[in-house]
């Protein structure tokens, strides 16, 4: 059961196959970094890099990470290396920071520690540098928040770095990750109206984004962009990503989604209440207005409540139908009295 699960996580995140010959994402070829901080072709194209890689064992470790911290948020590092247009991200380790529902706070001890793992690493092989920081919005998507972006522009002079943001309440409920990567713009450089790309959205290009959070949101959305994800493993994986997923499937096979995210679902629909009553509230203003049905129609606020709705179902669904299975599979309806 846990390896035909391990197969279903690994379908639904499209990891892929490296060459298992060559496992090529992993090779370490420090000329071609030191040729690319040369050229420095990210200050002058504010959108040079594009694509991020992750391991599948950076993914789960990361995943791990956040659920691991409930309703406040997280931090972490990232390993790996840059090819071309690309960060390759090949591990991850977390930080002893103290967060809150909305942010982290590194002191000394992270500070130390930061600067003594790669070193440590390097002792033992792992020649890979920081490349990047993820950490966990609990419930209200994957973007940066203004105090994300003061983090990512501070450690964007000193490299290229990249942002990473989990959702662990949605990668729960959905049973796939939430998962968003992000590059500040360089300078005083800002998105265009036409071409911004309004923080992460969903696989299916939707960002449900918490009534409380839509002004942070929309206030900094104009000073970065998104880079396109997509996951990956090698034959070197394979033992480790054993242990982290036996670690990962036993807390997911003892927990319901239902119980778990009891709060990130009462808080959603106490959310989708609000906005539909703002909704209300604008169509009645329109209509006293005679702007009437046409111009309504036209309005994108509706479909958006819609996909919202039916994805809070969705997720309600999936969480009812995995109690259903696993109580066929772990519970003996034999020793169940029947009245």
């Amino acid at each position: 059961m846990a390896s035909t699960a391990f197969k279903t996580w690994e379908l639904e995140n499209a990891v892929q196959m490296v060459d298992p010959t060559r496992d090529a994402l992993y090779n370490y070829d420090q000329p071609q970094l030191d040729k690319i901080q040369t050229a420095r072709a990210w200050s002058t194209d504010p959108h040079h890099f594009k694509y991020v890689r992750i391991s599948a064992v950076a993914l789960l470790k990361m995943v791990i990470h956040a659920r691991s911290g409930g309703s406040i948020e997280i931090m972490g590092l990232m390993q790996g290396t840059i090819h071309h247009e690309t960060f390759v991200v090949t591990d991850a380790f977390r930080l002893p920071v103290e967060g809150t529902e909305t942010r982290v706070n590194a002191h000394a001890d992270a500070d130390e520690y930061m600067a003594t793992y790669p070193e440590l690493s390097r002792a033992v092989g792992q020649a890979e540098n920081v490349i990047g920081w993820y950490h966990s919005h609990p419930g209200y998507g994957c973007w940066l928040s203004g105090i994300d972006v003061g983090t990512q522009n501070t450690w964007q002079q000193l490299g290229p770095f990249v942002a990473i943001v989990i959702d662990p309440d949605r990668t729960i409920s959905a049973g796939k990750v939430e998962i968003g990567a992000f590059r500040c713009f360089e300078g005083d450089y800002k998105a265009p109206e036409e071409g911004r790309r309004e923080g992460g959205v969903d696989s299916d290009g939707f960002q449900s984004i918490p009534t409380g959070k839509i002004e942070d949101f929309g206030a900094h959305s104009s000073k970065y962009y998104s880079l396109q994800i997509s996951h990956f493993k090698s034959t070197l994986d394979s033992k480790l990503l054993e242990v982290l997923w036996n670690k990962y499937w036993v807390g997911t096979l003892s927990s319901s989604p239902l119980f778990t995210n009891r709060d990130y679902g009462t808080k959603q629909i106490a959310d989708l209440a609000r906005k539909t009553h703002g909704y209300q509230e604008k169509v009645k203003a329109q209509f006293r207005g005679g702007a009437g049905i046409r111009s309504i129609e036209k309005d994108t606020q509706l479909e958006q409540l819609v996909k919202a709705s039916s994805r809070v179902k969705a997720e309600e669904t999936a969480g009812l139908m995995a109690e259903v299975i696993k109580s066929s599979v772990f519970i003996d309806n034999h020793d169940i009295p029947h009245g």
